[in-house]
């Protein structure tokens, strides 16, 4: 007899190791990790301390968020409508000037318990003060990849100065919250770091054996910028200073030649495709169906939630299969399943965690949310996985456990206070753009 500390009986689970589907299955979970899945009818007995009836629900891995900013929640509606560079330098980075590193805390735990409740177990954020976005990583439970941020504005020594803090940072969380914190090192992008710059990022990198989490060829306008003023494209430019490599998480990667895409299949760099924030900031589509022929691991990303407005990763799937087969007028492009994999295991491959996550296995860590399938719009089944991407939205998540920890059952959040996270974070949006900003302040606020 197994003795586990939780036991799901009685659902459908989709393991994501194949396209296999398991009707009546069932999960035992030991400490922090998977300790049988499978069917019911070829289970060892298990005892456990906690029994979940996971009738009428379906199991699967929980999601991975492949690029965000978390904290960004505190901004969500308050720069609609507007380009990228004009939402940046005439919204976003005058707010963000005003941060305190308190309001970071507040804006990632909303985000928190939005993940929580919408079946995202993983994320990779990058962003400011992200020792707090840690810590509201280990109050909430959930699993993260972090980088701290880093540009280098017209002031050199604030370069060198964010730089370093990402090193300490990086030094200081790595393995953090019982280890459910992974880290990384933040260069922003290519127009927002120098050459000079992205080299040393690369070298401290590899000197910590940490990852880089980096904005790629994102915006139509900066790609065109780097070309004429270097001469080639940024992914070009990246492989002269010997940047690329598998450790590397490039987002968006919208503007890219041919060229560039062998390129990033040439060194494995893993590329997070953000369907809805590149629609609603009108920034074009990335070429998926390509980097996928080439053998380039895609995993999918919300963005941040004043980009996206949510961290809902059921939308951004649905969005990304249906954006791509519009872009290549083709039905066939990122089918359901595909797609799930990219939310699921591919994601996990895309930071690094394939070994730890991403799937349901015997030796994976326990990181496992069951969806209600017993609603109108989820009725009735043909194909589990078409109703997952195309019908399904983050409500429809009941249950979510991390590293072996229930965080949420039955819709009801264990680890977090939801009406008061969410006036914290509600006062602390409303007070923000009451501030006073400068160029000192956002030196101390981010050094």
């Amino acid at each position: 007899m197994k003795e586990a500390d939780i036991l799901i009986r009685n659902c459908i689970v989709l393991p994501m190791v194949s396209g296999e589907v398991v009707k009546e299955g069932i999960i035992a979970t030991k400490n922090d990790e998977i300790i049988y899945v499978g069917k019911k009818s070829k289970a060892p007995r298990v005892k456990a301390e906690k029994i979940i009836d996971g009738h009428g629900k379906v199991a699967i891995p929980g999601l991975i968020n492949c690029h965000t900013h978390l904290a960004m929640t505190l901004f969500r509606g308050i720069a609609e409508d507007q380009p990228l560079e004009k939402w940046l330098k005439e919204t976003i980075w005058p707010l963000e000037a005003k941060l305190k590193p308190k309001d970071i805390y507040d804006g990632a735990l909303l985000g928190c318990l939005e993940m929580i409740k919408s079946g995202t177990t993983t994320f990779a954020d990058m962003y400011f003060h992200e020792d707090h976005v840690a810590k509201a990583v280990e109050k909430a439970g959930l699993r993260a990849v972090l980088a701290q941020g880093i540009l280098e504005p017209d002031i050199k020594k604030l370069g060198e100065k964010m730089l370093q803090n990402s090193v300490n940072f990086a030094r200081k969380y790595k393995g953090y919250a019982d280890g459910r914190i992974i880290v990384q090192l933040g260069p922003h992008s290519l127009y927002t770091c120098s050459l000079d710059m992205l080299a040393k990022v690369r070298q401290k990198a590899s000197e910590l054996n940490v990852g880089i989490h980096i904005h790629l060829a994102e915006s139509e306008e900066t790609v065109n910028e780097t070309k004429q003023k270097h001469g080639l494209a940024e992914v070009e430019l990246l492989e002269r200073i010997g940047f690329l490599g598998s450790d590397v998480l490039a987002a968006h990667c919208i503007h890219l030649t041919e060229k560039e895409m062998r390129l990033l299949a040439k060194h494995n760099v893993k590329v997070s495709y953000n369907p809805v924030a590149n629609m609603k900031i009108a920034q074009g589509t990335a070429k998926i169906k390509d980097l996928l022929d080439l053998g380039v691991t895609v995993g999918i990303g919300t963005d941040g939630p004043a980009s996206n407005n949510n961290l809902d990763m059921f939308q951004s799937m649905k969005a990304a299969a249906l954006l791509q087969k519009q872009y290549y007028k083709d039905t066939t492009v990122l089918p359901a399943q595909t797609v799930l994999k990219m939310a699921t295991i591919d994601g996990a491959k895309a930071l690094g965690l394939e070994k730890t996550v991403g799937s349901l296995e015997v030796g994976k860590k326990a990181d496992v949310i069951l969806l209600d399938f017993k609603k109108p719009h989820l009725t009735p089944v043909h194909d589990f996985y078409a109703n997952i991407v195309y019908s399904a939205g983050g409500s429809d998540v009941d249950t979510v456990i991390v590293d072996g920890k229930i965080l949420m059952e039955n819709k009801d959040v264990k680890t977090l206070d939801e009406e008061m996270v969410m006036l914290k974070a509600q006062k602390t949006a409303a007070n923000i753009p009451k501030r006073k900003a400068s160029i000192f302040k956002f030196i101390k606020n981010f050094t």
